[in-house]
């Protein structure tokens, strides 16, 4: 993972990456296509709570028994925003630095934005692919940000740049984004899919989105 990096930015972007920087989450794409007959649903014991959200990714993920060509050709498929490099461009003129905090795994999200051309601070899972044994996600152990829960604290994330007194927007897309989301200003909440859903019954405003770069031009209009 990309350890935290000093900023002096006073406007600071947390992102989920699944499903927020890109169209589809790796996770349903790697069950929809790389998963074994037989695969438990890992996911539905986590939304029982008998497992955490770490474990149930890293299970799924583990699973896979497709070559590491056949997984790259599905990390393709997540469908990176192709705007995202113009948009982390323009929003780093504009004085924003932007964060990726996500509960997926670094293996596939530094392939993304290494092939986008992108270069940002990445707190993710650490993994490896091992034909045979699937990609084997691990605790980001020497992280600051560590969660027994999701391996990356995106809550804490957040909260460290609101300690430093920095403006701070936050967007994501899933059950695990909501500790993060709720922290910042209401303007500043960028919500899809689960997370929508959540804020909307906790009565939180949002910002709606349907790409990344859709957030990053709100960011730009309201300055920072």
């Amino acid at each position: 993972m990309t350890l935290p990096r000093d900023t002096d930015a006073a406007s600071v972007f947390v992102s989920d990456f699944d499903g927020t920087m890109t169209r589809h989450d790796f996770y349903k794409l790697a069950v929809e296509s790389l998963m074994p007959p037989g695969t438990p649903n890992y996911w539905a014991e986590y939304r029982a709570g008998t497992i955490t959200h770490f474990e149930a990714l890293r299970r799924y993920f583990a699973s896979i028994r497709m070559s590491e060509a056949e997984v790259l050709a599905v990390v393709d498929g997540m469908e990176l925003d192709p705007q995202l490099p113009a948009a982390v461009e323009d929003l780093g003129r504009a004085g924003w630095s932007v964060v990726v905090a996500s509960a997926g795994c670094a293996w596939y999200i530094h392939r993304l934005l290494a092939a986008a051309g992108v270069s940002i601070e990445v707190n993710a899972n650490p993994g490896r692919f091992e034909t045979g044994a699937g990609l084997l996600m691990q605790m980001p152990t020497d992280s600051p940000y560590l969660s027994q829960t999701l391996g990356v604290d995106k809550a804490g994330v957040v909260r460290r740049h609101l300690g430093a007194g920095r403006t701070v927007a936050f967007a994501g897309d899933g059950f695990a984004d909501a500790d993060a989301a709720r922290l910042v200003a209401d303007e500043l909440r960028f919500a899809r899919a689960d997370l929508a859903q959540v804020m909307t019954q906790e009565g939180r405003p949002f910002h709606p989105f349907e790409t990344w770069s859709d957030i990053a031009r709100v960011l730009l209009r309201r300055g920072n």
